[in-house]
């Protein structure tokens, strides 16, 4: 093992001592120390298997189905995606993760997606991870994008470029979870942006942290096939189940 490693490995263990993480299900003190997650909370979760629809990633209800019925009645701009939890599973989880400053779940959370899902991003052929951004009110208030985050987390583990400055939100929105569908569709809508002239990527992979009419990860895929990126595919931490 490389001394820089060693180093690392030993700073990690002592921050574990003086600031131990929390427990990204019960939030409590993680046991055994120095584990990212409890070892009897990690059957909780609840992981998005097969049969999945081959456009979203989401659970179906029948093996004999190829899609679900959002990605049957509504065209996607983005090809294709996958995401990591059911929603209900980690609900709590998320919104302490985004919005009571639970930021060490990143790590957890990146890892358990490059683990799972790493295979299928390493398929696509990316260039690039791309999350998706805040407003900078929002982002300075929170202290933190999560999306960020796990892109970091995600991108150390499988050695793809984080593009943190490629996309700005130029429109402050209201948060998605309060809208229905038609509202989501509009409170993105253009608010977007491309921060540079020249973009010489031609696939992405789009990071959110969930899932649920596909409203933002469009917004995000139109503004970038703008810009010349031929293919846009994404990632959540978790997703909501199939509307019927």
């Amino acid at each position: 093992m490389k001394q820089r490693e060693i180093i690392l490995k030993a700073g990690a263990h002592v921050l574990d001592w003086v600031f131990p993480r929390r427990c990204p299900v019960c939030n409590r003190i993680v046991k055994p120390l120095g584990e990212k997650i409890c070892a009897e909370c990690k059957g909780q979760l609840d992981y998005v298997f097969e049969p999945k629809c081959k456009r979203c990633g989401k659970r179906l209800q029948h093996t004999e189905q190829e899609y679900c019925y959002d990605c049957v009645t509504k065209k996607h701009d983005y090809i294709q995606g996958a995401a990591l939890y059911e929603y209900a599973s980690v609900r709590q989880a998320i919104y302490r993760f985004k919005y009571a400053g639970q930021c060490e779940y990143a790590d957890f959370f990146g890892e358990e997606i490059a683990l799972f899902l790493g295979d299928q991003i390493r398929q696509w052929q990316v260039e690039a991870l791309i999350p998706v951004p805040l407003h900078k009110s929002r982002q300075r208030l929170r202290g933190y994008n999560q999306a960020q985050l796990l892109a970091q987390v995600i991108g150390d583990r499988l050695q793809i470029p984080v593009q943190n400055d490629l996309v700005k939100r130029d429109k402050k929105t209201t948060p998605q979870k309060d809208l229905d569908e038609t509202e989501r569709h509009k409170n993105v809508k253009k608010a977007f942006k491309i921060c540079r002239n020249d973009v010489k990527l031609k696939s992405v992979v789009v990071i959110d942290d969930i899932y649920t009419t596909g409203s933002t990860i469009d917004a995000m895929t139109h503004v970038l096939n703008e810009a010349g990126v031929d293919k846009v595919y994404f990632i959540a931490l978790a997703i909501g189940q199939e509307l019927l």
